[in-house]
């Protein structure tokens, strides 16, 4: 049996343990021993992060080969339109190459989400909308550097869901533990 942890990781921690410059890092909120990032998430991103203590599990899950699904929801500067969100489902041409097409949906405010702060910045003049990006790729920044590229930049990035496994239940900076049985072979 291996552990697995699911973290809703708050803005402006690091996914790892420890730092020299100071700043927040998962061991502030996670006491569990021996395990480690599957993947990472940004410092200026929340959301869904899994540790664990399994080699095998941690490679299904993080290995760009593997292409396990995740769920971002984006909150972006203006109104995306449909042109954008065709755009995204086709691929986008990013400096380092075209990006796989994507699921992308407009999403409603989710009602129920925590405050971030600091807040993200607001403009009178200038509105903001939602959306459901699902991509089964890791490219660095990838799903900022493809917002922006269709014209809408990302002003807050929350990871809902990796695979099976989402935030539902979670609250922001709390972990739970699963005991996870992967039989040879099998994927998520």
């Amino acid at each position: 049996m291996a552990t697995l942890v699911l973290f809703n990781k708050p803005f402006n921690v690091l996914s790892q343990f420890k730092d020299d410059q100071g700043r927040a890092t998962l061991s502030d909120f996670i006491p569990v021993r021996n395990v480690y990032p599957a993947g990472r998430l940004d410092f200026d991103s929340e959301g869904l992060l899994l540790l664990t203590d399994d080699g095998a599990l941690q490679h299904q899950i993080s290995h760009p080969k593997k292409k396990m699904r995740k769920t971002y929801w984006v909150q972006v500067e203006g109104d995306i339109t449909d042109g954008a969100l065709l755009a995204l489902r086709g691929g986008v041409e990013l400096k380092d190459g075209k990006t796989l097409p994507a699921q992308a949906e407009r999403l409603a405010p989710p009602s129920w989400l925590w405050s971030r702060n600091p807040p993200i910045r607001e403009r009178k003049n200038v509105s903001d909308s939602w959306i459901s990006l699902q991509i089964s790729e890791g490219k660095n920044r990838q799903v900022r550097r493809m917002t922006a590229a269709v014209g809408f930049p990302t002003l807050r990035l929350i990871r809902y869901a990796i695979g099976p496994w989402s935030l539902e239940s979670l609250a922001l900076g709390e972990y739970r533990e699963l005991s996870v049985h992967m039989p040879k072979g099998k994927t998520f």
